[in-house]
């Protein structure tokens, strides 16, 4: 029999989400956190909301906050569309279309999808809709492919990438662009690869080993790759040990949520983002997994729907979270890297 004190309070949670209260800024909240470790509450405010910043999207990923201007860019795949995002100028339309531009039948998702600024502020895409990898011109909103296929083979559709501070740039390329997926009668290449990209050119396969790579970081100390796999049916975050030529060893599980899927909480392993310390802000079955550097899952930023990505902006203290078809965020205790 349940405590009758929990079930109340069950029953005052359920309450207090359908409401849809809103906090002193005037933003409604939705979720609620839950904590598995007494370190999560170092890192997440026990009394922290999520706010929903913007809603009524398709599917929101890629998000990156551009200290320079302070402002956040976001993607909606579906919609083909980068928005922009402030608290002072609300929602607006930054680069449509985002992706898809060319002749011929379109994949099964048009747009953009992971966002990373440059060493000189520039906007670099995982250029879903248009199987590449290119960099925004914002003089005059042109592209230029940066690279778009691998020993002469057309990338199915690279989704998430980030910078090492060499200039080298790490990038996945899983199937989810193509209709079909992995039996797509336009794909190319056997494999759903992980990738090193030069500032010269030169392009490395680093892996082939997951069949649907999705999210990449580094750690701090850059000695650690780390890569989500979106798969349900072995939805994992693996670690890899940087060498000094760039490329990658001793691949290893960090963690598995595997049986969160099979629970039936909503989403799989995706986006992520890390804070000072090495902690992992990863999208995964719930809404945002808080992990340690060592695996240890210390408590989940719980949205009630799939999650796909995240990023710290502001002062470095806030994360910003595209979740379905919403964009949220909420202040945190921690920093995330780069601030």
């Amino acid at each position: 029999m349940m405590n009758l004190s929990l079930y109340f309070l069950l029953i005052a949670a359920v309450a207090w989400t359908a409401t849809g209260c809103e906090t002193p800024d005037g933003y409604p909240e939705i979720g609620s956190l839950e904590k598995n470790s007494d370190s999560f509450e170092e890192l997440v405010p026990a009394d922290a909301t999520i706010q929903k910043l913007a809603e009524s999207f398709s599917w929101t990923e890629g998000p990156i906050w551009r200290k320079s201007e302070d402002y956040l860019l976001f993607t909606d795949i579906p919609r083909n569309t980068i928005y922009r995002w402030s608290e002072e100028e609300g929602l607006s339309p930054f680069l449509r279309p985002a992706g898809f531009t060319e002749t011929g039948p379109p994949g099964r998702e048009l747009g953009s999808n992971g966002l990373i600024f440059d060493s000189e502020d520039r906007l670099v895409m995982a250029d879903h809709g248009n199987r590449r990898v290119a960099r925004l011109d914002e003089g005059i909103f042109v592209k230029e492919t940066l690279a778009d296929r691998f020993e002469g083979n057309r990338f199915n559709s690279p989704n998430d990438l980030i910078y090492h501070s060499n200039g080298d740039l790490y990038f996945t390329d899983p199937p989810y662009g193509l209709e079909g997926l992995q039996n797509s009668p336009v794909k190319e290449l056997d494999f759903s690869g992980v990738y090193r990209l030069t500032p010269s050119g030169e392009l490395t396969l680093l892996t082939d080993e997951l069949g649907f790579p999705n999210g990449i970081v580094f750690s701090p100390d850059e000695q650690t790759l780390y890569v989500s796999q979106s798969d349900p049916n072995r939805a994992i975050w693996m670690a890899y040990d940087l060498q000094n030529d760039g490329s990658i060893e001793n691949g290893r599980v960090l963690f598995d949520a595997t049986p969160l899927v099979e629970e039936g909480l909503p989403g799989l392993p995706d986006g992520m983002a890390v804070d000072r310390h090495g902690n992992l802000f990863a999208t995964g079955p719930g809404g945002v997994l808080v992990l340690s550097p060592e695996g240890e899952h210390l408590g989940t930023i719980l949205t009630g729907e799939p999650t796909s990505n995240c990023t710290f902006g502001d002062d470095g203290s806030t994360l910003y979270i595209t979740s379905n078809m919403n964009l949220l965020r909420i202040r945190l205790s921690t920093t995330g890297l780069g601030f």
